[in-house]
């Protein structure tokens, strides 16, 4: 099926960032058009999230799944795990078009493609979106803890999180305390909510918005943080901004802003554009954990919940997240080199060993 584009834009960036494949999925008697992009299986399997919003336009789905899945092999191999990288994007909107025979129609596609993609929790999923998924196809994680699945990966996710905050605390002033910290959280989801928890148990001083007013009450209520405008985040003279909603948020606009120290975040694809943006942080002397190192105690219990480790061993691996900050900031000091490339790298060493013994 031709990709969908007027200028091949697409075959375009799966060309430069190396994707496998890009499947479409259509379905009008259910309402379902969805999209699969695998990127790299060199550690095995892609796994990537299935996200459910409503899109613009299906080039603006199809850019977000590559961006995503590319991030994901990335993610994996820095983290150690032995899997690759996928992401799905169901174009809609999970609160009124999501149905179970939409997304057990999606598992049947997921199906079909024999256990190279991996479906697991993303922006508007949940673990019962995954039981329905596994009605259909046995390649589906983030299932209910009842079913025996690894349940909401949020809580890992948002740990991962609290440990890159630490490290590049670590790496910039010295010691790793929270206490008296101040940090500027944009966006009160899951994640956020339950990142906003671990900071405020170590008496950091919280600051945080989201587009959706009753959430972003409710949230700084719950935990006595500072609620501030979405747009007036970026210019507080905070130790860390901690982006925690969509990607994009770190850019030249909002970098010619921004006052705080460390960004270190969990929504993926944080920078608009890695060359530029990359440069930008550094010329402004701002340090920036990559994303996709700090957000993988997702992918971590979506790995155990595969591999049956238990919880213990995952909450270790999810602990990890905090010397592998380290190392590459520390890397990226000593090469004076933007520290997402530093993490690039680390990730494509440990691809281009595996194949090597994979041909």
């Amino acid at each position: 099926m031709p990709v969908p584009t007027s200028d091949n834009s697409s075959f375009k960036l799966m060309a430069q960032f190396g994707h496998q494949k890009l499947v479409f999925c259509s379905d009008v008697a259910v309402g379902l058009q969805a999209i699969i992009a695998v990127h790299d299986t060199t550690l095995g399997p892609a796994i990537g999230g299935v996200r459910m919003l409503p899109y613009q336009s299906t080039e603006e789905a199809i850019d977000d799944v590559l961006r995503l899945s590319r991030g994901m092999t990335y993610k994996a191999a820095v983290s150690g795990v032995n899997l690759g990288g996928g992401n799905a994007a169901i174009i809609g909107d999970h609160r009124t078009q999501k149905s179970e025979v939409l997304l057990r129609r999606f598992g049947q596609f997921v199906a079909q493609l024999s256990g190279t993609f991996i479906a697991s929790l993303d922006i508007g999923t949940t673990p019962k979106d995954m039981e329905y998924l596994r009605m259909e196809t046995k390649h589906a994680v983030g299932l209910p803890k009842s079913l025996g699945g690894s349940g909401d990966s949020a809580p890992f996710t948002a740990k991962g999180v609290y440990y890159g905050i630490k490290a590049s605390l670590k790496e910039l002033y010295g010691n790793d305390s929270l206490a008296g910290r101040t940090i500027a959280v944009q966006g009160a989801g899951n994640v956020g909510e339950q990142l906003i928890a671990l900071l405020r148990e170590e008496n950091a001083k919280v600051y945080v918005s989201d587009i959706v007013e009753e959430r972003l009450v409710e949230v700084a209520n719950k935990y006595k943080a500072v609620a501030v405008p979405n747009n007036n985040i970026y210019e507080l003279e905070v130790d860390v901004y901690s982006p925690c909603a969509l990607g994009g948020t770190v850019n030249s606009d909002t970098i010619s802003k921004m006052r705080c120290r460390i960004i270190a975040g969990s929504a993926n694809n944080q920078l608009r554009d890695e060359e530029e943006d990359g440069r930008l942080l550094m010329d402004k002397k701002i340090l920036y954990a990559p994303d996709y190192l700090i957000n993988a105690g997702g992918l971590i219990s979506c790995y155990s919940e595969i591999a049956g480790y238990s919880a213990m061993r995952t909450a270790a691996l999810t602990e990890n997240i905090y010397e592998a900050t380290r190392s590459v900031l520390r890397k990226s000091e000593a090469e004076n080199v933007a520290s997402y490339k530093a993490a690039n790298q680390i990730a494509e060493t440990r691809i281009a060993d595996m194949r090597k013994i994979k041909q």
